[in-house]
Order: structure tokens, then C-alpha cells, then sequence
């Protein structure tokens, strides 16, 4: 009767760990990890990038780094020198349920210069351009809507200059400058400060940050 019984309880443990493994395996699957999506831009200095997504609700992440060029795995002092191809980026991850790329676009336009060629505010060089990398064809036809737009707008006086181009290899960079704007918040300031970027976005947006 007590190896019954044991034997009862040892199947009725392994049915419920594997009814747990099956609810487990079917909640990752349905859960927002299937959802989500990614976009990537270039606006100059990628600290300054990072807060204005981090604000959206539906973005889940932004990451800093670097993409536009053909060198592997590049540096911050390789990337800073001109001579990679790359161009200092971020990459946001989003679920497209709670915060459209159509939104995405709209707060890349608003913290940048689009008529600035290669360089943004106090940085110079084609590291610091600005740039929309699409992922796929409807963020292709997005992107280019919205710098249609933003030209017929009439707020800017140069001719937009902002890149449209496929997305490639995306290069996380240095952790020190992760989310540089939380660790660093005295320093992100006076550089922020410092860049020209507030005084321009404040003036062409009619904000104060």
C-alpha cells in the first residue's frame, strides 16, 4: 500500500511539473517579447539621444552604439577618429501595441538638426550625422513620409539632409555610456548645455526642456 501510494504522489509531482512546464513555455510565447520591434537612429551624440525615447511609453529599451559602417565591432576612440563609416546610434526597442514608429519618427525629428550635413550642434564629422536606419519596408515608407513632411513643413530654413538607409550591423558600445544620462547626470548637463542642442530645439520646437 505505501509503494502505491508513493508511486501515486510521484506521478501526480511529475503531471504538475509538467502542466508548469507547458503554462511556462506558453506565457514566453504569448507574452510582449513576440511584439516587439526595433528602430534605429542617428542624431549626433548618443547620450542626447537616449532620454527622449526612454520618456515613451511602449519603448522598452534604448541601447547606444554605432552602425553606418563596414568596421567590426568598432571602439568609441575608433568611431570618434572619422575613419570607421559609423555613425554614433541608438537602437529602441518597442512594442509597436503602445507607441507607434510613426511616434518614434516624430521624436527623432524633434531633438535634432535635420539641416546640419554630417555633424550635430557642437560635434562635427559623419560620426555625428544624423540618419534613420529601416529595419523593413513599411519603416522605409514611414521614414521617408515623414521627412517628406517635416520638408513641406516650412520650420526649417536649410534643405534636410537626414539619411534614409537600410539597417545593418548594429555595434552596442561601451557600457560607460549606457544610459550616460543617469549616471552622469551633472556631466550630461553641462555637455548638453554646452552643445548648442537645448537653445536650438527650445527656439525650433518653441519648448523649454
Amino acid at each position: 500500500m505505501e509503494k502505491e501510494i508513493l508511486t501515486f504522489v510521484g506521478l501526480f509531482l511529475l503531471l504538475g511539473l509538467g502542466l508548469a512546464f507547458a503554462e511556462g513555455k506558453g506565457s514566453r510565447s504569448s507574452g510582449d517579447d513576440g511584439k516587439l520591434q526595433k528602430a534605429t537612429f542617428a542624431g549626433g551624440c548618443f547620450w542626447c539621444m537616449e532620454p527622449p525615447f526612454d520618456k515613451l511609453d511602449g519603448v522598452v529599451s534604448t541601447t547606444s552604439g554605432y552602425t553606418g559602417g563596414k568596421e567590426e565591432n568598432p571602439t568609441y576612440v575608433a568611431v570618434t577618429s572619422g575613419n570607421t563609416g559609423h555613425a554614433e546610434a541608438i537602437q529602441v526597442l518597442f512594442n509597436p501595441e503602445k507607441v507607434s514608429y510613426e511616434e518614434l519618427l516624430e521624436a527623432f525629428w524633434q531633438n535634432i538638426d535635420p539641416t546640419q550635413k554630417d555633424g550635430q550642434f557642437v560635434d562635427r564629422g559623419r560620426q555625428y550625422r544624423t540618419a534613420i536606419f529601416y529595419h523593413n519596408d513599411d519603416q522605409k515608407r514611414l521614414a521617408l513620409a515623414s521627412k517628406s513632411g517635416i520638408e513641406k513643413s516650412g520650420r526649417f530654413r536649410g534643405s534636410i539632409v537626414t539619411e534614409i538607409v537600410p539597417a545593418g550591423p548594429f555595434y552596442k558600445a561601451e557600457e560607460y555610456h549606457q544610459d550616460y544620462y543617469k549616471k552622469n547626470p551633472f556631466r550630461y548637463k553641462q555637455y548638453r548645455m554646452g552643445s548648442g542642442r537645448d537653445q536650438f530645439l527650445d527656439g525650433t520646437w518653441n519648448r523649454s526642456k
